[in-house]
This record gives C-alpha cells, structure tokens and sequence, in this order.
C-alpha cells in the first residue's frame, strides 16, 4: 500500500495514519463573501512545521476565478476507502462554493506548497444534471466522490447527494430515493454495517438570508437524523431527535470500521447525540452531552452554545465539539460512548468575553471548524461559520476578520492548552479582512478517511 502523505490513497487502519509523520503545512478556506469586499475566496496555504521561519504564516493563496462563491467545506478525491486501488491518490481537494454552487477541482500534489486549479465544474451544469444546488459535505467513496447538496435548484429542501467519477465527470444522483428526508447536511457511511448516516441543517433559501429563531418553531430547520441502506443508497429509518437535537449538523462513525459507534452534534440544542447499532440489529440513540445556554445582559433569552461542529481523534478516543457563541472548545473521553468525561476546556472568543484576545489578536467569533492531527496532539481552530450568521451575530468581524488557532492536546491523560507561539491572523490580509473556515491536511485527516 501506498503511504506518501501528500500523494498516497489512505492508511490501511486508523492506528497506521496516528503514526504519520508531523504535518508540515494545512490548506484553510479563506473567504470575502459576504465581508464587504468585493475579492474571491480563496485557499490558503499554511506553514505549521515549528522548524520553519515561516511557521504560522500564510505562504500561499489561491484565488478562486470568480467573486461569491462563499466556499465553505472541501474534500479529497482519495481516502483510505479506496486503498484496493493503487491508481488513486490524495491529490485533488473538491471545494464546492455553497453559494455560486461550482465545484473547485485543486491540484495539490504537483506543488503541495503552491496548489492551483485544476478544472472547474460550473453550477450550470450541476443544476441541469442533477437538480441541486447548495454543495456541502464531501467524501471520497472508494474510487468515486459524493458530495450531499442542501437543495434543489430553486434553493428548497431536501437537496440530495451528487456522484462524481475519478475523473471528476458528473455521473448523476447518487441515492435512488430520498424517501421522506425533510432536509440535508452532512453524512458519514460505515460500510462493514451497511448504513451511511445523514443529518439536516435547512433549505437553503432558509438559512443564507441569517438565523430567525422563529424558523425553528415553524419546521424550518432540522431535528431528525436519517439512516441509510447503503447498498441500496435510500433511507431506511428516521431517528425523531426532537428538542434535543435541535438542527443536528455534523456526523461522524468511529475510525473503527467494526465499531458501529456514532456522534451528532445539535447545533441549537448543544447536545452531542450518540447513536449505535444494537446486538438486535436496531440503530438507537441517547443524548449524552448537553450544555446549559447561558444568560447575557444584551439578550432576551439565554445564549445556547451553538456547537456547530464536532470531530473524533484517529484512535476514538476523543470527541472535540466548539460552542461557537459561548466561545470555548472541549474535550471529552469518550472510551465509554456511553458515559463521555469531560477533560480539557479553553476560550477562544465568543459573547461571554471570556477570551476577547488570544496570543495578541482581537478574537471577533468563537471556535468553529477544526481539524485534529493525526497523531491526536494539535487541534487547529478557526472562527467563521457562515458569512450572513457571521455578520448577525459577530458583526465586528467585518473589520477584524478570522484566526486560526493552535490548541496542544494531551493524548494521554486528556488537556487542553492554546498554544502561545501559533496565530494566523486573518484580519491582516493583503486585500482586507478576510474569514477562515476548513481545514485540510496534505497528508488526510480525522475527518475525511473511512476504512472499509
């Protein structure tokens, strides 16, 4: 099996990609839509070896041809799904614009350091071959990518799932049937068990404008997550999460492809939702997570945490998730999927002016996308969840832009420390503030490989 970390398909188990070597640079999704700026996404380039003269600075961007396209989340062609393939490699990231709807095919393997576009696939064609619009989740599916998309071409839900070649060719829809999925999200398959998971954000057209409260209590937006018949690419069965899994975003199995352990985190509700398929065969669920909002002079109602997003460590043994509004990261022990522990907590921003400033920077957001190295010990935080929420809720960042940064993790007994020598101040760019969202690794991460 291949096992060059910026070209190779994958890891053969999950304990191999601990023991890669220490990244030495990440690719983040920089953004101007929606700041005031009339400039193009782009994906920077970040030098994280400490070796380095230029560690924690931005060594490259790429800009993207046109302006709008709010990239958001990205993927890679190649994961360890599709090791039995020795033609494969992690050489392309797809970066889909959730607001223009094209798809960005970037090289990264020709120079890793300086990454450029490879092929772009228009909107215009996504939406006459397959009626979807609002690209979200990508993954590698053996030789094959999917990509979820949020909705149809008009904007409303339910949206559905696009299936690209190794080529990157559209080969139509990926699922037979949406059965009776209200809405879409993000998805996680574990294919020992047959079944992918999916969950539900909203229409697009619903949440793009911003957040109204109001939408929640109308149905607008998610509580249900949704199991699938992998094989047969249609849902099987609905798990009704009701107020506890108030809009529940990110999925993600266990590394382990035998274990069929599952985490969700709800958004609004700021919950972690376990789920599990039982010795009778039956996936059930439990809430084993859940985080009191908290009050605030400035607003009518408690603040809930908003935990936009949560990741599993290579060797699942721990759960991160953010509180984007409250402003802190946590880290739980989650050897009992049962029982969590609670073992490391920082600040990081938020409307708790808990940590306004972090290593010299104005923090203006909270903690909201991040990525675990492989071997567990750097977690990479950034700011930005979604540029109208963004301007609603930290209209300051207009001005101040995003961060990104570095958290030491102990992998051992559990802790959190932000690292004192890593900022990457966004704000401080060549064309204005600009937003951080996504990262990737060269080498792939805790969030992107699945073992079959």
């Amino acid at each position: 099996m291949m096992n060059n970390l910026c070209c190779g398909p994958g890891y053969a188990s999950p304990y191999e990609a601990t023991k890669a070597p220490r990244e030495k640079i990440l690719y983040t999704i920089a953004i101007y839509t929606g700041t005031g700026i009339q400039k193009p996404d782009y994906l920077a380039t970040i030098d994280v070896d400490p070796e380095s003269p230029n560690f924690s600075k931005i060594i490259h961007r790429l800009e993207m041809p046109r302006i709008g396209d709010e990239l958001h989340h990205m993927g890679w062609n190649a994961c360890s799904s599709c090791y039995n393939d020795p033609n494969m490699k992690r050489s392309f990231l797809i970066i889909p614009g959730v607001r223009s709807n094209n798809i960005y095919i970037i090289d990264t393997a020709t120079n890793p350091f300086s990454p450029s576009i490879y092929k772009i696939i228009e909107s215009s064609e996504i939406k006459l071959k397959t009626n979807l619009s609002g690209p979200h989740t990508v993954h590698c599916l053996e030789s094959k990518i999917i990509i979820s998309f949020l909705g149809d071409a008009k904007g409303n839900a339910p949206g559905g799932y696009l299936l690209l070649n190794k080529e990157f060719d559209i080969l139509g829809r990926w699922e037979n049937s949406m059965g009776e999925i209200s809405f879409s999200y993000d998805f996680w398959y574990q294919p020992r068990y047959n079944v992918m998971i999916s969950s539900e954000w909203a229409a697009p057209n619903t949440f793009m404008p911003g957040f109204d409260l109001e939408e929640v209590g109308h149905l607008k937006y998610g509580r249900r997550l949704h199991i699938w018949d992998f094989k047969k690419r249609e849902p099987i069965q609905t798990m009704y999460l009701g107020e506890d899994g108030l809009i529940p975003l990110e999925v993600k199995f266990s590394h382990n492809p035998n274990s069929s352990h599952g985490f969700c985190g709800a958004a609004l509700s700021t919950n972690v939702i376990h789920f599990w398929r039982s010795e009778e065969g039956n996936w059930e669920w439990e809430k084993i997570i859940d985080i009191d909002n908290e009050p605030h002079p400035d607003w009518p109602i408690p603040i809930p945490g908003v935990m936009s997003a949560i990741l599993i460590s290579m060797d699942d043994k721990y759960l991160y998730l953010n509180n984007w509004l409250h402003g802190d990261m946590r880290q739980y022990d989650i050897s009992n999927p049962h029982k969590p522990k609670l073992t490391g907590q920082i600040w990081m921003g938020g409307l708790l002016g808990r940590a306004p400033v972090v290593n010299g920077v104005k923090i203006a957001g909270g903690p909201q996308m991040f990525q675990l190295s492989l071997d567990g010990k750097r977690l990479y935080v950034t700011t930005s969840l979604f540029s109208t929420w963004d301007n609603q809720f930290y209209p300051k960042m207009k001005k101040l832009g995003g961060a990104m940064i570095m958290i030491d993790c102990d992998t051992i007994n559990g802790g959190m420390q932000i690292n004192e020598n890593f900022i990457v101040n966004f704000g401080k760019e060549p064309n204005g503030p600009s937003r951080c969202h996504e990262t990737r690794y060269p080498g792939g991460d805790c969030t992107s490989d699945i073992w079959l």
